[in-house]
């Protein structure tokens, strides 16, 4: 007689990101829709609020856990994620999320899950987990290409030069070192920074106001958990995940791309739709360049009149989403700029439905900073990319994206970033309407084989379940 599967009790702890939340509540909902395990997806109680609706389908088996954010010096009241602070006060909400411990401790006592699905900021979860007997799964919202580029906990770690350690050689102590392919790749690549994103990746190295550095963070993490769960899929980096599973003694496992599921509005942001359609169903089909820049990207008031200038330049009908910072910086529209463009195009101030404006059959072109998940949900649409990336791993990505001919980067100067209002427009026009920039438009509409195809993306989810179901029955065996 075949043995029955046992519901698995997963808990899922993201990082205060929104980047990070979004895609591990999509992975928590696929996990529970297809195979029925139970979820206890935890954040803090303004994070949860701002979630989407969980679908009735799959609603009674996510229970939603809020764990009350300590307070820290500098940290503005109600600041539960990244979207909420600027880029530099983030190390403060580091100190916040890492006094989560205790709390965080108490629920996996009480609720004792089978698995925890954490991200690669508590490097002090693992022991816990493993002392209370809970398998430890890293999902990482950060590709292949990008992991293989930060590299495994040996070459992250401080020594040199050991038996099992790093080849002094490895370790990579200047910022020349990321501007070219690291020595664990055996295979030609341009994933590499520029030196002025170089510079801002160097402060990860190196522990910030939270006590540690970001890369410390992915070296503890990687060397307490038993599963790396990536957020990519074989059919757009068969080489890196091979790399990576090389790189690491423990099972990687992609999960696919997570495309987001439509969601549904409130009223409220249902005649925010009604507004925003209204305007792009009266464009021509094909002819519009939306642009966002995510919500933590805070361009400086020079690079910001450069966009605007060259969205104006270029000739395009655009709409754009502008979201307002959090740190309140003001940031002004070029003097004229929407006199001039009326018309023609739109800057939104308000929240606006990404996912449902990509899909319109005006948008052609999206300008992104190259968020994963904004690259995830443009190419399930075949919008073609002009891509601006500002920090993390936006570079590495733009420059895989360049790789596949999936997107075009709107050139800067190497050494401080800077990019010019002729460059935004020439990018804009090249790959929106010239002849040459058809390869990148063709590219994109091939891209939604991969990204737009739900089975295809399903089964990864599937496969990585079975491995959790696997490893569980082991661990009780054993």
């Amino acid at each position: 007689m075949a043995e029955t599967k046992q519901q698995l009790h997963i808990a899922m702890f993201p990082w205060l990101a929104f980047g990070h939340i979004i895609p591990s509540l999509e992975l928590g909902k696929l996990i529970a829709q297809r195979k029925g395990h139970r979820i206890s997806f935890i954040s803090t109680p303004r994070n949860i609020d701002r979630l989407p609706k969980i679908p009735s389908d799959v609603a009674p088996l996510i229970t939603l856990v809020k764990l009350p954010l300590p307070h820290v010096d500098n940290l503005p009241e109600n600041a539960e994620a990244t979207m909420d602070v600027p880029h530099h006060i983030i190390p403060y909400l580091k100190i916040a999320h890492d006094r989560l411990q205790e709390p965080l401790s108490k629920f996996l006592e009480t609720s004792n899950p089978d698995w925890i699905i954490h991200d690669f900021a508590p490097y002090w979860l693992p022991p816990i987990a493993a002392r209370l007997g809970i398998s430890r799964a890293f999902f990482s919202v950060f590709n292949a290409s990008t992991l293989c580029f930060i590299g495994p906990p040996k070459w992250l770690s401080s020594s040199s030069g050991t038996a099992d350690g790093p080849d002094p050689g490895f370790k990579r102590t200047e910022l020349e070192h990321f501007i070219v392919p690291p020595k664990w790749v055996p295979f030609p690549s341009k994933i590499v920074y520029r030196p002025y994103e170089a510079k801002k990746l160097f402060e990860n190295t190196e522990a910030n106001a939270s006590g540690v550095s970001d890369f410390f963070r992915f070296m503890m993490v990687y060397l307490g958990t038993e599963v790396v769960a990536i957020k990519t899929c074989m059919e757009v980096e068969a080489e890196w995940l091979n790399l990576f599973g090389e790189l690491l003694p423990i099972p990687v496992a992609p999960v696919g791309l997570l495309p987001p599921s439509p969601q549904e509005g409130n009223d409220n942001r249902d005649s925010t739709w009604d507004t925003i359609s209204k305007w792009l169903n009266k464009q021509e089909k094909g002819s519009v360049v939306y642009v966002a820049l995510g919500s933590e990207i805070r361009p400086s008031q020079e690079e910001f009149n450069e966009l605007a200038l060259g969205l104006e330049q270029s000739g395009c009908p655009f709409f754009w989403a502008l979201r307002k910072s959090a740190g309140g910086e003001s940031i002004e529209l070029p003097e004229g700029f929407e006199k001039r463009t009326k018309g023609r195009g739109i800057v939104w101030t308000g929240w606006a439905p990404q996912f449902k404006i990509l899909s319109h059959e005006s948008i052609v072109g999206f300008v992104t900073h190259c968020g994963w998940s904004s690259v995830t949900e443009a190419f399930q649409f075949g919008r073609a990319l002009i891509l601006l990336p500002f920090i993390g791993d936006q570079g590495l990505i733009a420059r895989l994206l360049e790789e596949r001919q999936a997107g075009v980067e709107i050139p800067r100067k190497e050494e401080d970033g800077s990019f010019t209002r002729e460059s935004v427009a020439q990018t804009l026009r090249l790959v929106m309407k010239d002849v040459e920039g058809q390869i990148y438009r063709d590219k994109a509409k091939e891209m939604t084989t991969i990204f737009g195809n739900k089975e295809l993306q399903h089964r990864y989810v599937d496969k990585f379940v079975e491995l959790l179901e696997k490893h569980r029955q082991i661990v009780t065996k054993g």
